[in-house]
């Protein structure tokens, strides 16, 4: 980002907006799904009221009318499941389901086969994944890319879209981590190429003078050969270079290796660094292997894997040819590891289950302008209670973690970053839950005030004007978190009448997500789509001139952590800290192991002390078990079964939402096609719930999408209560109303399709003590 674009700073002070921002958006227009509602069978539901009769001639002509609809549907979903982009969606979601679904769903015929429960079961899935590819703002693949755009304060307009040429302008795809780590846990049987592997001292291990200290067990001493051995096992020098620097034959160096890794004090292992291209990670060890035999063994086995990437990228959207070519990779992966090529889903099973994934970049890129920027002043009064939550969440923790300290210190033994974090876990420490807890009920209870929300609301209007002083007086405090607390990245939807209105800013706003404490776009997902990093590293600078603590992270966690999820824009400035998990590049610059950075007290701030003398908050080492606790805690909502939409100025702060309990889903259990969809939109008037909305059920695995116009997504969520009742007949599904509406798109690509969408953008806290506005 050049020195002299203004910064973007939001209205009413406190926050600057990076100047790139993400533009989010499904693979396919929102209109797919708007086709699943046949024209006026809606209102004909509507002439059948609650107790009337359904067993006369009216009757009858409405269900001939809704089978002839439905028979209609079938074939436009058929219509759908040919299409090569959304079978090659599939091959990439559930290949299985192209042989055991689509296949035999396009072979059936309606209107003249039977719509027994199988086709009716084949119509409804793919109507979920088409749901999903139409209507969710997902990143994902070509069916969600990542779009760009970039504020302009000299811009005449509020939003200006350019869709570019084609749909999308750049795809790759990209190894699992935990495929290429299956690979080089087979490589590293091979005796002859791990002489050539150098061992890595265990991050917790402390040595020096004669003595290893780990955290939990009694000082042990060491020989004055192994310390030397062990000091210089740092993951950068294989065992013959060890033996030249202390003047030993390789194999006495293997044998106090041994020695060591059998004490746990050393791991000699050929692990992978966390990156974005494992393989190519990987492919970098192997070349600085000397043995010119051992080496192009091992290279062989990899490039094998690496053709076979290349064969699904080149697939592109061909269906067949995707198939084949993940067929055939998960072949060659079976036949090098003797393993499964695809990851059971499970509890404990992180994303990307697949050995390879895609990501893409849309086409489209947009502009955003001052008339824009003037509608964001209701995010401030957000923002600012979020930088409170963290805040206080951090105060807990900081109180936490002086308490283990003052304790591992009440005999003047210096205590060390791994000794700290060994006696706090789970990180960032075993009362993190219930402390996140607190902070969220008590913002809850500071917005009840500040909202005052009368009872049963349907909407609720207010102005900054009226709010900001409330806002000030409950929540009003500069930053005091970790360095990932001065990031918030909020989801904003837009809504604009025509293109005209979208131009000079006549628009509504929705905010969607806040994603407290994390800079969303510094995820690989988002850093590898853009078409320079080196925007995002400036944007990075700009909020951290200095070096910065970066903890390194496991590669995954269950349910939310992979390889597309990791931090990408580390500086070679920055400092890294190994702390238990050993992911990191030992060849990269500033990489210090947790045993060698000491904690202090300074000033009643714990200060993690690095080798070089650099001193950083210890906050910063848990960074990101912090934010793992607070990402999706902030809320402005009241706590009900009913809260109203609440909207400040121009910007929907809360949408309208409804706990409903799933006992009462009445029309869960209707048989009869036409009464079931009848009965569904009885139960939507008497809950006077919009035409579209999104439903979560504990039981399902994300959101799903839902018309009250169209049968075939009345079955779907007839189908899901079911499953749910079944489970727990006292649970409550929650109904979010969907704002903007499929039919508010504004989005488009090149040949004028219209695409849901969002604006990610990052803000940036200028109150923490030493930064600057500019």
């Amino acid at each position: 980002m050049s020195d002299e674009h203004a910064p973007v700073l939001l209205p009413g002070g406190g926050w600057r907006l990076w100047e790139e921002f993400a533009l989010r958006g499904p693979g396919f227009p929102a209109d797919g799904v708007l086709r699943l509602a046949p024209p006026g069978l809606a209102q004909a539901a509507d002439k059948f009221g609650p107790g009337t009769d359904l067993s006369g001639p009216e009757w009858r002509a409405f269900a001939e009318e809704l089978s002839a609809a439905a028979v209609d549907t079938a074939r436009h979903l058929q219509r759908v499941a040919a299409q090569p982009r959304f079978q090659a969606a599939l091959a990439w979601q559930n290949p299985a389901v192209l042989r055991t679904g689509i296949a035999p769903f396009l072979r059936w015929t309606p209107g003249v086969d039977s719509r027994s429960s199988m086709p009716r079961q084949r119509e409804e899935l793919v109507a979920h994944y088409w749901q999903r590819f139409c209507v969710k703002n997902d990143t994902i693949g070509f069916f969600g890319p990542v779009g760009w755009g970039r504020w302009d304060l000299s811009a005449p307009h509020a939003v200006a879209v350019d869709a570019g040429r084609d749909f999308l302008a750049a795809q790759e795809v990209y190894f699992s981590g935990w495929a290429i780590d299956a690979l080089a846990k087979v490589l590293a049987e091979d005796n002859e190429l791990m002489r050539w592997i150098p061992p890595r001292r265990v991050s917790f291990v402390h040595c020096q003078d004669g003595t290893v200290r780990i955290p939990g067990r009694p000082a042990q001493s060491v020989g004055e050969l192994q310390q030397a051995v062990l000091l210089r096992c740092d993951g950068t020098r294989h065992l013959a270079a060890v033996a030249a620097e202390l003047g030993l034959e390789s194999d006495d160096v293997a044998g106090i290796v041994r020695e060591l890794a059998g004490r746990r004090w050393v791991q000699w292992r050929l692990e992978v660094p966390a990156d974005t291209h494992p393989d190519r990670a990987l492919r970098h060890i192997l070349e600085r292997v000397p043995d010119e035999a051992v080496r192009d063994r091992a290279l062989t086995k990899l490039a094998v894997l690496e053709r076979g990437r290349d064969a699904v990228r080149d697939a592109g959207t061909d269906a067949t040819a995707l198939t084949a070519a993940i067929g055939a990779l998960e072949a060659d992966f079976a036949a090098l590891t003797d393993s499964e090529a695809q990851r059971a889903k499970g509890a404990r099973t992180a994303p990307c289950r697949g050995l390879v994934y895609s990501d893409a970049r849309r086409s489209a890129t947009a502009t955003a302008g001052p008339a824009l920027l003037a509608r964001l002043e209701p995010l401030q009064l957000c923002l600012t209670a979020a930088r409170w939550m963290t805040n206080r969440f951090a105060d807990a923790i900081r109180a936490r973690l002086r308490t283990v300290h003052d304790r591992l210190s009440a005999d003047g033994t210096p205590v060390d970053l791994a000794t700290l974090w060994m006696n706090t876990l789970p990180s960032p420490h075993p009362d993190a839950g219930d402390l996140i807890d607190a902070a969220q009920a008590e913002l809850r209870a500071k917005w009840a005030r500040i909202l005052d929300v009368p009872p049963g609301a349907r909407r609720v209007r207010l102005t900054t004007a009226e709010l900001a002083d409330r806002v000030r007086r409950e929540f009003g405090e500069p930053g005091d978190g970790w360095s990932l607390a001065r990031y918030v990245s909020p989801d904003l939807l837009v809504v604009a009448e025509d293109a005209d209105a979208l131009a000079r800013g006549d628009v509504d706003l929705i905010l969607g997500e806040m994603h407290c404490a994390l800079n969303t776009m510094g995820a690989s997902l988002f850093v590898h789509q853009h078409p320079d990093r080196d925007r995002l590293i400036a944007e990075t600078s700009r909020d951290f001139p200095g070096p910065r603590l970066l903890p390194t992270l496991p590669k995954e966690l269950p349910l939310r952590w992979s390889t597309r999820s990791r931090p990408s824009l580390d500086r070679p400035e920055d400092h890294h800290v190994t702390l238990v998990d050993q992911t990191g590049d030992p060849h990269r610059p500033n990489s210090v192991p947790s045993a060698d950075v000491r904690v202090e007290n300074r000033d009643g701030r714990l200060t993690a002390v690095l080798p070089d003398g650099s001193a950083h908050e210890v906050l910063d080492a848990y960074a990101n078990t912090l934010t793992q606790r607070v990402m999706d805690r902030f809320t402005l909502r009241p706590e009900g079964e009913h809260t109203p939409r609440i909207t400040v100025d121009r910007m929907t702060v809360a949408r309208e939402t409804w706990q409903l309990p799933v006992s009462e889903v009445d029309f869960a259990d209707e048989k009869n096609e036409a009464a079931r969809f009848v009965r569904a939109r009885h139960w939507q008037r008497r809950h006077d719930l919009p035409r579209f909305v999104f439903i979560v059920s504990p039981t399902e695995p994300r959101p799903f999408y839902v018309d009250f116009d169209s049968p075939v997504y009345v079955t779907i969520l007839a189908k899901a209560a079911r499953r749910l009742a079944r489970k727990d007949p006292g649970a409550r599904l929650k109904v979010s109303e969907m704002l903007p509406t499929p039919e508010q798109s504004w989005l488009t690509d090149d040949v004028g399709h219209r695409y849901t969408s969002e604006l990610r953008f990052v803000a940036v806290d200028l109150t923490v003590t030493g930064t600057e506005e500019a």
